[in-house]
């Protein structure tokens, strides 16, 4: 198994702000939008880039939520162990807001097809959008598109794309992983 660094933290950090100016220049003020990060790994993306809006580009108020979607995939029943749950936490109204789902990698579109679903338990948002550090574009299994990208990156066959945080892992950096 051998790994290659995709980003480092620098890399990560000059991404991060450019993905917090095309938010800021699509929904200005955020006066109608909320962020939604995609429990587990979404949620990291997510918090970073409230932080940024807030403390570096005076935003003053970012409304972020946590959406947990292991129930609404496709796939929940198919494993060999029993699921474990992440914690949904949306405390305002999605009904009529524009709502940006954040996540760390987008590959097959499943895990955004799944939160679709479960984010009409909320009501129903004026407009979805996704944004998403890494686009494995080559990948998808449903029609599925990123609205901000962070990086594409075209993994192939039995390569796997491993996003490490800080506040996790202890290091920001992205791997391909080749099995």
């Amino acid at each position: 198994m051998s790994q290659k660094v995709l980003l480092s933290e620098k890399e990560i950090n000059i991404i991060l702000h450019r993905l917090a100016c095309q938010l800021i220049e699509n929904h200005l003020d955020f006066k109608n939008t909320v962020l939604i990060g995609i429990q587990p790994r979404g949620v990291f993306l997510a918090e970073r880039l409230k932080k940024l809006l807030l403390e570096e580009y005076a935003i003053p108020d970012v409304k972020l939520g946590y959406l947990d979607i292991t129930f609404y995939r496709d796939d929940f029943r198919r494993g060999d162990k029993p699921l474990e749950a992440n914690k949904t936490k949306i405390d305002f109204l999605v009904e009529d807001k524009k709502v940006v789902f954040v996540d760390d990698v987008l590959y097959t579109g499943r895990s955004i097809r799944a939160a679709l679903t479960a984010i009409q338990s909320f009501g129903r948002p004026f407009e979805i959008e996704l944004l998403t550090l890494i686009d494995r574009r080559f990948s998808r299994h449903l029609p599925i598109q990123p609205d901000y990208r962070g990086r594409q990156v075209d993994a192939i066959n039995q390569e796997k794309v491993k996003v490490m945080w800080k506040e996790q892992e202890g290091e920001d950096k992205v791997y391909l992983i080749n099995k």
